[in-house]
């Protein structure tokens, strides 16, 4: 893990415990004997309903625990969760797998602060790296364990780079060589623009992070540098300077202007059928989180694990997703409550889950050595060389630093549409998003 990345976040950790409110205790009711009921709430869907097949052998290791799994799908798991918790009905353990994330959870003071109940809990006997345990601490409070952690790779389909002569991307990100224009110029000459769909090819599909993330790699922040110090509240918000302007003609310019990358109507249209567009063997390479290597064994074609190339922002190449595991203020068993996620965090268990799951990336880094031979056609070495330069080139997702996301986040996608289908200019846009941005946070950040 990068040194550097690991200090950034512990300052960001230290500099939140200044507006950290303290979250009461609460004591295990359970007696001697007396056996008590984790609700675990999940999103519908394998690759975390999973979980299911690991309750036996829990169960059988801590006859006093029993875990019951709710879940919902990908689009009500807020919704749902705030109606639990409204209804005095709230799980004991879950995570950000919704719109919302970590910081929101927080400033809404959903979380208990693990601290109490952690003890003798060191994340070195897991294998969990300080910097990544860091991003779930408020000041000296542990409010979310780490379980899986999740970076952005660069996918690229061999085929289509052996038929255009092309040489095959690094995964080196020490290597200055592989840049955005090299992508750019690669991506050119694998690209078929045409309107006829079923001969239509793209070069390359960038979707690096969130809307409001992206212009982060070109050296444009959208949120003023307080943001992350100060519980993720930004004070300015920063759409209508050029630095974030060029950031957004630059990404929307791979569609639009450079025609390199696909349109919203192609990539629903190849969508429908596969899924993710890039699984549909028409585009060359797909800037992409890490989860998309789980679906490797449906690609009909050959596919390859490459370093996102080296923008103009030297320090920030990768956005990092680590999902951690959250003990629930209402939570009346937090010490059962922790057990099972101690469980989930085992070396032997995290290697386990990354067969059940389809291929979710764990944090402990001793079961990620499985993780990287998990991929058949792709060399691990390879994919652990990627790995390693995303973490120590990555900055965690905005949806989970930043406050009130969700919301935030469909403000951007619901304007950001008309530039993304070509029927309005970013420069038009962009004063529009900053004034109702503004009003929104303005609203919610009292």
């Amino acid at each position: 893990m990068n040194k550097k990345y690991g200090r950034l976040l512990l300052s960001v950790t230290l500099a939140f415990g200044l507006v950290a409110t303290a979250c009461s205790s609460k004591d295990s009711k359970n007696g001697a004997g007396e056996t008590v009921t984790i609700t675990h709430y999940t999103i519908d869907s394998p690759d975390r309903t999973f979980v299911e097949k690991l309750i036996p052998d829990f169960e059988k290791s801590h006859p006093n625990i029993k875990i019951k799994v709710t879940k919902a799908p990908y689009e009500q798991f807020d919704s749902k969760l705030q109606s639990s918790i409204a209804a005095g009905n709230s799980p004991d353990v879950t995570s950000h797998w919704g719109y919302g994330g970590f910081m929101e959870y927080y400033n809404k003071g959903m979380l208990m602060d693990m601290t109490p109940y952690l003890g003798d809990f060191s994340n070195s006997d897991y294998n969990i790296p300080d910097d990544v345990m860091n991003i779930y601490k408020v000041g000296d409070k542990t409010y979310g364990i780490p379980l899986n952690s999740y970076v952005t790779v660069m996918l690229y389909n061999k085929d289509l780079f052996d038929k255009a002569g092309l040489p095959y991307p690094p995964t080196d990100y020490e290597d200055k060589s592989w840049t955005f224009d090299k992508m750019v110029e690669y991506a050119k000459k694998m690209t078929v623009d045409s309107k006829n769909l079923a001969e239509a090819q793209y070069g390359v599909d960038f979707g690096f992070g969130e809307r409001d993330q992206r212009p982060q790699y070109f050296n444009g922040n959208v949120y003023s540098d307080d943001t992350w110090t100060n519980g993720g509240k930004p004070s300015e918000i920063n759409l209508t300077k050029p630095e974030v302007v060029d950031a957004y003609k630059k990404i929307y310019g791979l569609i639009w202007d450079q025609k390199v990358s696909p349109t919203p109507a192609f990539s629903k249209s190849v969508s429908g059928q596969f899924g993710d567009p890039f699984l549909s063997g028409k585009i060359a390479m797909s800037v992409v989180g890490s989860w998309s290597l789980a679906a490797s064994s449906e690609f009909n074609f050959k596919v390859g694990v490459a370093a996102v190339p080296q923008g103009p922002n030297e320090k920030v190449r990768s956005v990092l997703y680590v999902d951690p595991l959250f003990i629930l203020k209402d939570s009346k068993h937090p010490k059962e409550a922790l057990e099972w996620i101690k469980y989930l965090i085992g070396t032997e268990i995290q290697e386990k889950s990354i067969e059940l799951s389809g291929g979710n990336p764990p944090v402990n880094q001793k079961a990620a050595e499985k993780y990287y031979n998990n991929f058949e056609g792709i060399d691990p070495q390879q994919i652990e060389q990627v790995f390693e330069g995303a973490y120590k080139y990555g900055f965690e997702s905005y949806n989970h630093l930043i406050s009130n996301y969700s919301q935030i986040n469909e403000l951007f996608i619901n304007e950001l549409a008309s530039v993304e289908n070509g029927d309005k200019k970013v420069e038009d846009v962009l004063p529009v998003i900053q004034e109702k941005l503004t009003k929104l946070l303005g609203r919610v950040n009292k």
